[in-house]
C-alpha cells in the first residue's frame, strides 16, 4: 500500500496526543450549545447502535425497484477511474493503491477512509465507462455490502451515508440496474437500513455543508426507494431548518467559501430534479434557495470563469461552474457586493478585484475557514494575477499552513493569524469583526475596511483601502495599522513585525527593477503591471499555490515589510497597468 508508515505512538507523542484531546473538548466548548448537545448524544448512542438487535430494527419490507432513478449530471475523471480499475484510489487528495484490507487500510486517516466509504468516486467509473468499469463498480458495491452489513463506527457515520446513499442512487442505471436479482435485492435492502438509520440520527451533530449533503441523500432515498415517504418527508423538514440556518439574507452560505458556494448550488439542483422525477411539487423553500444562491455565485467568478479562492477550495474550472449554473437555471445579473456575506466585487475595463471583507464564518460553521481577513484576489481578462494561495483536500503537510494569514494576499502582524486556527475551525480568542464601506462614482471604486483580528494580541486594528480607477488599469491600496482604542489591551511601543502579502498566481513573472522601488509583473498574453510601495521594504520571495485539482505549484509573491509600534502605521502601494511602448515609425 503506498502511504506513510505508521508506527506505533511513544512518549515523545503523548503531549501531541493531550493537545488533540484538548483541541476536541475545546471544539465543542466553542460550538453553540444545541449542536454541541447534538453530537455528545450521538457518541452516547453509538454503543446501543453496535448492539445485534439494532439491526433487526431497520429491517422491513425490500423493494424489488426504484420509484424514481435520480441523475447524477456532474461529471467524472476517466483516469481516475482507469486508476480504481487497477487498485488506486484518490480520496481526500491523497493516493492509496490497492489499500488492504479494502475498507478499512492500515496507515490512512480517518478522513481518507470517509471518502473512500461515500462512493463519489463512482462518477470516476462511469466517466470511463464500458463494461469493465460497470462489473469494477459492481463488485466494489459487492465488497462494501458483504463487509459492513452492520453498523460500524466508520461505515456508517453520519457524515457519509447520505453521500453514499447519493452516489449508489445517482448511478444505479449505470451500475446496478442491468446487475442479477440477488445483488439488486442485497442493494436494495442496504439502502433503505442506511437511509433508515440516517432519519433517525440526522442531524447527529453535523452542521454547515455535510450536514445538507447528508441531507441530501435521505430525501433522494426516500423520494427513491418505495414506501419510504416518512424518509424524504423527514429529509425536507431537515433541509428547511438548514437551508433558514446555512443561507444567508444575500444567497450566501454561511461557511463562507465559494467552493462550497458551489457544492451547495449542486446538492439543490440535484434535489430539484429529484422531486420534478417524482412528480412532486418542488418546494418553495427548495426553490427560493436556488434562485438565491445563484447570483452569489456568479460575484466570487474570476474572469476565465472559476472561482476565488477564499476560505478554502480550488479555482474550479470556469465550465464546471457553468454547468452548475445551467442547472440551475435563470441567467440572473452578477451582484456588486454581498454584504451579509462579506464579499465585494470591484470591475472596470478588464480588471476584476473580489475581496473577503466579512467576519470569520461562525462557530460550527468554521470547519473550512482560512485567516484571511481582507484578503483580496485580482484578474486581468482571463488571466489570473493575484491570488491567494488556495486550499487542496487532505493538504497533507499543507493542511494548516493553507489556511493561515500569511497565505493570502492581506497584511500578516508579527507572524500570527488574524484569526485563531485550530483543527476544527477558526477559534480560541475574540474572533475578528470586519467592516466595510464602499463608494461608487462615475466608474470609479473605492473600499474602506478594518478587522480587529489582531487587537487581543497586540493593540491593533488593521485598516484596508482599495481604490480601483474606471478604466481598471490603477489599483491603489492603503494599509493602516492603528491603536484599537481597547484600555484592556493597549498597544505595546515595541516594535512589532508585519508583512503585506501580495501572492502572484504561477504563471505570472515578477522582476524587481534595479533600484528596488517597483516590481514589474508580467501575465502570460505578455500584460505589465507596475507595482510600487511606500513605507515599506519591497521584496519579492517564493510562495506556492495550491488552487488547482493538480499538484501543488511554486509561485511567487511581493511582500512589502515593515515595523509597527504603538502608533499608526501607513503603506501605500499602487498596481498599475503598464503601456505599451509605441512602434518608432
Amino acid at each position: 500500500m503506498v502511504t506513510d508508515s505508521l508506527t506505533a505512538p511513544g512518549p515523545e507523542d503523548r503531549p501531541a496526543r493531550r493537545l488533540a484531546l484538548w483541541d476536541e473538548i475545546r471544539a465543542l466548548r466553542e460550538l453553540p450549545p444545541g449542536l454541541a448537545r447534538a453530537r455528545l448524544r450521538y457518541l452516547a448512542l453509538q454503543p446501543l447502535f453496535a448492539m445485534p438487535f439494532y439491526g433487526w430494527s431497520l429491517t422491513g419490507r425490500t423493494p424489488t425497484a426504484l420509484e424514481i432513478a435520480p441523475s447524477d449530471p456532474w461529471p467524472g475523471d476517466a483516469a481516475s477511474g482507469q486508476a480504481i480499475l487497477e487498485g488506486t484510489f484518490l480520496c481526500d487528495g491523497q493516493k492509496v493503491s490497492h489499500p488492504a484490507p479494502l475498507w478499512r487500510p492500515l496507515g490512512v486517516e480517518r478522513a481518507w477512509c470517509l471518502s473512500l466509504h461515500s462512493f463519489d468516486w463512482l462518477r470516476d467509473l462511469r466517466a470511463l465507462g464500458g463494461d469493465a468499469a460497470r462489473r469494477g463498480a459492481r463488485d466494489l458495491v459487492v465488497s462494501w455490502l458483504a463487509d459492513n452489513s452492520r453498523w460500524d463506527s466508520l461505515a456508517w457515520e453520519p457524515a457519509v451515508i447520505g453521500r453514499r446513499l447519493t452516489a449508489w442512487l445517482g448511478h444505479y442505471d449505470f451500475f446496478a440496474s442491468s446487475a442479477e436479482i440477488a445483488f439488486r435485492h442485497k442493494l436494495m435492502a442496504s439502502m433503505v437500513q442506511q437511509a433508515r438509520h440516517l432519519g433517525r440520527v440526522l442531524p447527529a451533530g453535523l452542521s454547515g455543508l455535510t450536514l445538507t449533503e447528508n441531507i441530501q441523500g435521505l430525501l433522494l432515498a426516500g423520494l427513491a426507494l418505495p414506501g419510504q415517504e416518512g424518509l424524504w418527508q423527514r429529509g425536507l423538514a431537515l433541509l428547511r431548518a438548514e437551508l433558514a440556518r446555512q443561507l444567508l439574507a444575500d444567497g450566501g452560505h454561511v461557511e463562507r467559501s465559494p467552493e462550497g458556494q458551489l457544492a451547495l448550488l449542486r446538492h439543490l439542483v440535484v434535489l430539484r430534479s429529484a422531486f420534478h422525477a417524482a412528480e412532486l411539487p418542488v418546494p418553495a423553500d427548495l426553490q427560493g434557495a436556488i434562485e438565491q444562491a445563484a447570483p452569489l455565485l456568479r460575484l466570487l467568478r474570476h474572469g476565465d470563469g472559476g472561482l476565488a479562492l477564499f476560505n478554502g477550495g480550488r479555482a474550479s474550472a470556469g465550465w464546471q461552474v457553468d454547468m452548475v449554473l445551467q442547472h440551475a437555471g435563470g441567467a440572473g445579473p452578477t451582484l456588486k457586493a454581498a454584504p451579509m456575506s462579506g464579499f465585494q466585487r470591484l470591475q472596470a475595463g478588464r480588471s476584476l478585484v473580489l475581496v473577503d471583507a466579512g467576519d470569520p464564518p461562525a462557530a460550527g460553521f468554521d470547519g473550512r475557514a482560512h485567516a484571511g481577513s481582507l484578503s483580496f484576489e485580482m484578474s486581468v481578462g482571463r488571466e489570473r494575477l493575484v491570488v491567494n494561495c488556495g486550499a487542496q483536500p487532505g493538504g497533507g503537510a499543507w493542511r494548516e499552513a493553507q489556511r493561515t494569514t500569511a497565505a493570502h494576499s492581506t497584511l500578516c502582524l508579527g507572524d500570527r493569524n488574524a484569526s485563531e486556527l485550530s483543527s476544527r475551525g477558526a477559534g480560541g480568542r475574540r474572533r475578528a469583526r470586519a467592516t466595510c464601506r464602499r463608494e461608487e462614482s462615475e466608474g470609479m471604486s473605492l473600499l474602506e475596511m478594518s478587522h480587529d483580528g489582531y487587537a487581543p494580541l497586540f493593540g491593533l486594528t488593521h485598516s484596508r483601502r482599495l481604490f480601483l480607477s474606471a478604466n481598471g488599469e490603477d489599483l491603489r491600496g492603503e494599509e493602516r495599522l492603528t491603536p484599537a482604542g481597547d484600555a484592556t489591551n493597549p498597544p505595546s511601543d515595541e516594535p512589532t513585525d508585519f508583512a503585506v502579502r501580495f501572492h502572484l498566481h504561477p504563471e505570472v513573472t515578477v522582476s524587481l527593477t534595479q533600484s528596488g522601488d517597483s516590481a514589474l509583473l508580467r501575465l502570460p498574453k505578455g500584460g505589465g503591471w507596475r507595482f510600487r510601495a511606500s513605507g515599506a521594504t519591497l521584496a519579492v520571495e517564493p510562495s506556492v499555490y495550491l488552487g488547482d485539482q493538480g499538484p501543488i505549484r511554486r509561485s511567487q509573491q511581493v511582500v512589502l515589510k515593515g515595523r509597527a509600534r504603538g502608533k499608526e502605521t501607513l503603506v501605500k502601494w499602487a498596481l498599475q497597468r503598464e503601456a505599451k511602448a509605441r512602434p518608432r515609425r
